[in-house]
């Protein structure tokens, strides 16, 4: 995997005329928000346009998403053309995710299906997973399988069938396993750095333009636990 460093020390894996796809860092957020930090969308125009010294604006279309704590692949569209592809392609879930996650408690199975009915908390923004549906709640669905056991954790590799907020850190603690660092889904303390240990590992998807299929891998933050990952 090829990285590429700039002045903000943005991880670029990969990187063509139509898409860039970035290792993002704990704490960065992809689009703007109300805290008015400056987004990850905005270091990656600059670092387009300090590279191919384009004059003007700079075209970036946001595709998707991950939560500020988390980190891994994401997926930015260059021209107007790849984000209406790209758009399509999240939309219809004709891409593979997949994730990994550090546990303190060992799930109850080495591996699982996980199906919920998340419902949404717009005030304190959370999911809680129900195991029957409730009023205003959305099917969620996961697989999972535990692919390291360390000295005090479980490190899992997870599959992702349906894109519900917070899906994995909502899932996962409804079976008793909070993400390390997840306090506002029940892990008891956090990480220094403020992050989760949720990590966005793997993407597979064709390529908006090209048509390729393209499989792209983001390295794990280098931290004591996800090194020994």
């Amino acid at each position: 995997m090829k990285i590429v460093s700039t002045k903000d020390n943005l991880q670029v894996i990969h990187e063509d005329n139509h898409i860039i796809v970035i290792n993002k860092r704990v704490g960065d957020i992809v689009q703007g928000d109300k805290t008015g930090d400056k987004p990850l969308s905005e270091i990656v125009k600059e670092y387009i346009k300090e590279k191919y010294n384009k004059p003007g604006e700079v075209f970036l279309g946001v595709v998707h998403r991950l939560d500020r704590p988390t980190t891994g692949i994401v997926v930015f569209a260059r021209t107007s053309k790849a984000l209406t592809r790209l758009n399509e392609l999240f939309k219809n879930r004709e891409t593979q995710k997949t994730y990994w996650a550090v546990v303190k408690n060992k799930p109850p199975k080495n591996e699982d299906k996980l199906v919920h009915f998340l419902k949404r908390n717009e005030k304190n923004n959370t999911s809680k997973a129900h195991l029957k549906e409730v009023p205003d709640s959305k099917v969620a669905s996961l697989d999972y399988t535990i692919i390291k056991e360390l000295n005090n954790y479980f490190a899992l590799e997870i599959n992702l069938h349906t894109g519900r907020h917070h899906q994995i850190r909502a899932q996962l603690s409804a079976i008793g396993s909070p993400i390390k660092g997840d306090l506002k889904y029940g892990f008891d303390r956090s990480n220094p750095d403020g992050g989760i240990h949720l990590h966005a590992r793997k993407l597979t998807f064709i390529h908006p333009v090209s048509k390729e299929k393209l499989t792209l891998i983001a390295s794990t933050p280098n931290e004591t636990v996800w090194n020994a990952v």
